[in-house]
């Protein structure tokens, strides 16, 4: 880990040398400037991590105005760079002013090295807290809670559990692909629980949610005034997850535009947050998803080959819930019991037809479906056990589903059928018929630009 770096700003030479001979005796790295003009230039190309001020410079040797107008330029650009104030005098208005801007700490010169020491070792610590404090808080926005993990009964997801159980524990690139809602993000969650790094975060990012104008402040984060709407600092999907893991949803919905600037950070491990200069360092295990056809997204050009080659080192098809017959009621009195439970609800034993009903359905929405409808039934059944019609499975023709089959109609009709009753559904709110339906809402723009005239 690189020493902290000092930047000390004082128009005085003997001040400034006196300096760096008590710091880097004590293992800092320093840098000079002998004025405010110069110390911006140089936090601009330079990462420092403390600035030692003087207050006073060739206007005259009191007021510390030089110093307070640059204590005001250091917390409007929002660098996070803690300030320790300097002054020969011993002025406590001085002080309340500087620290009423932003600085950490005051002393006076001439200083006791202990003392000049202990304050620049107490800044460097706060800083280091209030650093954590903002991954924190931006993990805990981001965090999805999700119920504890099923264990599997079908063959195909013993076989798959197997073969992810076999490579958890490696770092490799892992690309979970198949339809919306099988679990491809609790799957990352539990790859994350079983991977070497399961001590560092877990970050989830929704790139089909991410705007192609907000990519690089989102994934790379970015400074104060980086954009027009950049009121603050934000730090980005890298960092919050350095040392963990961080998973891509939906990669197939990454710009292309935006791909190369993906495709150098995982080759190089190198990226520039939004609005500074200087290269930062990700260390991730990184996990993607995506329900997309990358064969013909690649060939279409709107998916790089070499940054699909990049992320998936290894590739892992999860089966529909269909696929899945021998997970299909379990699974659905899992969920049932995490219901009760969460609703304070008696236990809900299923019915012998509900349980039929469950296995002949064909779950379009797979286990995201099953989780909502089961939610819904205990919520609304009146009664000792779960029946079909608490389940109010719907066919597209609103036909209640006991065994029987599906109408015979094709796929493009079903999408129509079904994109036109959820629209319906919510008085055409898209984002709201998209949740319905187990899509993201720029999936659901994609089907509704194919239909046309469903948006007249």
């Amino acid at each position: 880990m690189a020493k902290p770096l000092i930047l000390v700003v004082d128009d005085r030479p003997d001040i400034r040398i006196t300096a760096r001979f008590v710091l880097e005796d004590n293992q800092y790295r320093v840098i000079e400037a002998e004025s405010p003009a110069m110390a911006k230039e140089l936090t601009k190309q330079n990462r420092v991590d403390l600035i030692l001020l003087d207050m006073n410079y060739s206007r005259d040797t009191t007021s510390g105005e030089e110093g307070l107008e640059f204590l005001t330029w250091l917390s409007k650009a929002d660098l996070g760079i803690p300030a320790v104030a300097m002054t020969a005098w011993s002025n406590v208005e001085l002080a309340v002013k500087a620290m009423q801007l932003g600085a950490g700490d005051f002393i006076e010169k001439p200083w006791k090295n202990q003392r000049f020491l202990h304050v620049i070792s107490q800044q460097l610590t706060v800083k280091v807290l209030k650093k954590q404090n903002q991954k924190l808080q931006q993990r805990l926005d981001n965090t999805q809670v999700e119920a504890d993990f099923y264990l599997w009964l079908s063959p195909c997801m013993d076989e798959l559990m197997q073969q992810i159980n076999s490579v958890a524990m490696t770092d490799v690139a892992i690309l979970l692909t198949g339809d919306n809602g099988t679990g491809k993000s609790q799957l990352a969650s539990y790859i994350h629980g079983q991977s070497g790094n399961n001590n560092g975060p877990f970050i989830a990012v929704n790139m089909g949610a991410i705007s192609e104008s907000l990519f690089e402040s989102e994934i790379f984060g970015h400074t104060k005034g980086a954009f027009t709407d950049a009121k603050s600092s934000r730090v980005g999907r890298f960092e919050l997850a350095k040392n963990g893991t961080l998973f891509l949803d939906e990669i197939a919905n990454i710009p292309l535009s935006q791909q190369a600037k993906l495709l150098r950070v995982l080759e190089t491990g190198e990226y520039e947050v939004l609005g500074s200069s200087q290269s930062q360092f990700t260390n991730i295990r990184l996990i993607c998803a995506s329900n997309g056809d990358f064969k013909q997204l690649i060939e279409k050009e709107l998916f790089r080959e070499d940054l699909f080659y990049r992320i998936n080192t290894i590739e892992f098809r999860v089966p529909s819930l269909k696929e899945r017959q021998g997970d299909i009621v379990p699974l659905a009195e899992y969920f049932i019991d995490l219901y009760c439970k969460k609703y304070q609800k008696v236990s809900l034993p299923l019915s012998v037809n509900a349980a039929k009903a469950l296995q002949d359905y064909h779950w379009p929405g797979n286990i995201r479906e099953l989780s909502h409808l089961m939610e819904r039934a205990v919520l609304l059944c009146r009664h000792t056990e779960l029946s079909v019609s608490d389940l109010n499975i719907k066919t597209t023709d609103n036909v209640e589903v006991v065994g029987a089959g599906l109408p015979m109609i094709t796929l493009e009709e079903a999408e129509r059928r079904l994109i036109t009753q959820a629209l319906n559904t919510v008085e055409q709110h898209v984002p709201k018929a998209a949740a319905l339906l187990g899509l993201t809402k720029s999936s659901l723009y994609r089907r509704l630009e194919k239909h046309a005239d469903l948006q007249k």
